[in-house]
């Protein structure tokens, strides 16, 4: 997959309002919440382009039932992939045009923690800038190497959501 990292386009907004209403219809009655969510979801903020979607649902365990439904829409189930109580689907593989995040209403850690950075950035400009200007050097750097754009943005990551948390917190 190629890193590519882009300046903020309003049209992230519409294209996750979209999404969000598919998600919607297949979900219906299971669906609590739905979140965007990830660098898009912050206005200003450069970003993969990328939409980052994050649905809340009662019962995570009911999620397989959709599996084929979110196929019919282009996603590929992708189970916890590696985070116990999410499910995550990716949409296009080779050139990802959207990830969905989903998390029981229950799991009030990691609807947090997601919740936390993107309002930390809204509301933080300057950090939000910085972790776009990270993003785009290690782009370049990185043109074709994922894990290597991933790790280099590890530290970074780990501390804001440290920040944003503790910030989160401190408004609520």
């Amino acid at each position: 997959m190629r890193v590519e990292v882009r300046r903020y386009d309003e049209r992230w907004k519409e294209l996750f309002e979209e999404e969000s209403r598919r998600i919607e219809a297949i979900f219906g009655e299971e669906l609590f919440n739905i979140h965007h969510i990830g660098s898009t979801s912050v206005f200003g903020l450069k970003a993969k382009p990328i939409i980052d979607i994050m649905p809340i649902v009662r019962n995570i365990e009911k999620v397989a039932v959709f599996y084929e439904q979110m196929e019919k829409i282009g996603y590929e189930p992708m189970g916890a992939f590696g985070i116990e109580g999410r499910r995550y689907f990716r949409k296009d593989k080779e050139h990802r045009t959207h990830q969905v995040y989903i998390f029981q209403t229950d799991n009030e850690q990691d609807i947090k923690r997601h919740l936390a950075v993107r309002d930390y950035f809204c509301a933080h400009k300057e950090e939000a800038e910085r972790y776009g200007d990270l993003k785009e050097r290690l782009a370049k750097k990185f043109p074709e190497d994922i894990s290597g754009y991933a790790d280099g943005k590890n530290q970074f990551v780990k501390d804001l959501e440290r920040k944003a948390l503790r910030w989160y917190g401190d408004i609520r």
